[in-house]
């Protein structure tokens, strides 16, 4: 049996951030990670961003290297025995630790159809698929108008495909956008050459030859050589769940990243923590939030006992808009809208209760200090107040 000090199950970017962190503290611990994909730890973000605007593939390898660490690359984990702190590989093989962190991330939601003929897009191996269809093909259709799917299909449009977005809501993003700022979009998007089908759904996909016919609840049909879809992630936590650790939308941890078990910790995408700032628990998908929880669930996993407080950013890209946001954004909420140029350039605050719960910075950089002590404030603010707080 291998014996480890440290064991990462995951391969992503926290499982990257985490060995950094154990390394701060404890330069010569033996680490073993262990990552279903074929591929060292990489940058997520530029699948659907910059890698479509230019940037060399090269760029999003996040090199984990240094000595005592053992990297075991297409190697699934599949029991964790916490009573003698051991776990098993799919091969059969068996290894030891002494602190064990699940960084396993969210796998894809999917549709009950068209199994082999639809793009889930979220790995490197993903990108790569989409980016040698998109050398040989012109028409793409892509399901899902949140995050990925308008990233996605922004980045398809601006290298010159045709492209359709079927959107079961009635505008893009429209779950965490106010109304108008979403319909804005659904024409913002058409103006580029995208093709909106909003407030219908996908039902089935007939695919012949090399061409796939994508039908929806409201009878329309679509034709593309190649269906991408963002449908959001579930959390990938039936190792914790096995292991008798405690899981509720994600792996439970406290505010030093542990479980229910203190030997084992749990960081990123899968990670129900409680965010201070919003007084709730929750589980948080984006990069930062990656980064940081990573590197504190390193430390910590050395001896260190540092509470996690970070207040994660997150961002996205979409022809030339940007934004920049931390908190909670629900389109459901109180909101005030703060425009220098209106769904060009301005402010979202997201309010209950009369407090500062998110802010989105629409095309406003360089703000995010400022956003998050709008959280930590833990004060009611009006809409004058909030008016003209924040302004490039």
């Amino acid at each position: 049996m291998n014996d480890y000090k440290y064991i990462v199950v995951g391969g992503g970017m926290t499982a990257d951030s985490a060995v950094k962190g154990i390394r701060e503290n404890d330069a010569s611990g033996r680490i073993a990670a262990f990552s279903d994909e074929p591929e060292m730890p990489y940058n997520r973000p530029p699948l659907s961003k910059g890698l479509w605007k230019g940037e060399s593939p090269e760029s999003v390898w996040r090199k984990t290297e240094g000595p005592n660490l053992d990297f075991h690359k297409g190697t699934r984990v599949t029991s964790i025995h916490p009573a003698d702190k051991t776990i098993k590989t799919g091969g059969g093989q068996k290894f030891s630790y002494e602190k064990l962190l699940l960084a396993t991330g969210g796998s894809p939601r999917r549709l009950p159809f068209g199994v082999d003929d639809v793009i889930y897009f979220r790995t490197l191996d993903d990108y790569r698929r989409l980016r040698a269809a998109a050398e040989k093909e012109d028409e793409f259709v892509v399901i899902g108008g949140g995050f990925i799917g308008s990233e996605v299909a922004a980045a398809l449009a601006m290298n010159g495909k045709r492209v359709t977005m079927i959107l079961s809501e009635a505008g893009i993003c429209a779950r965490i956008f106010p109304q108008e700022l979403s319909t804005f979009l659904v024409g913002y998007f058409a103006e580029k050459g995208v093709e909106i089908c909003a407030g219908d759904t996908a039902v089935g996909i007939e695919k012949v030859d090399s061409k796939s016919t994508i039908r929806t609840k409201k009878g329309k049909e679509f034709k593309a050589a190649t269906v991408v879809a963002g449908l959001g992630i579930l959390p990938n936590d039936s190792l914790a769940r096995s292991a008798g650790l405690a899981v509720d939308n994600g792996i439970v941890v406290d505010a030093f990243l542990r479980t229910t078990n203190h030997d084992i910790f749990a960081a990123g995408d899968v990670a129900n923590f409680y965010y201070k700032a919003l007084d709730k628990r929750v589980r948080v998908e984006h990069e930062d939030n990656s980064n940081s929880m990573g590197v504190m669930a390193g430390r910590n996993m050395t001896g260190r006992k540092e509470a996690y407080n970070h207040i994660p950013l997150f961002y996205s890209d979409m022809f030339d808009l940007g934004y920049e946001a931390v908190g909670e954004l629900d389109s459901r909420m109180d909101v005030v809208e703060d425009w220098v140029e209106r769904h060009r350039k301005g402010v979202v605050y997201y309010m209950r209760e009369g407090y500062v719960k998110g802010v989105l910075l629409w095309n406003t950089w360089g703000k995010v200090e400022d956003a998050r002590e709008l959280l930590k404030s833990r004060r009611r603010w009006t809409r004058d107040e909030l008016v003209g707080k924040i302004r490039d």
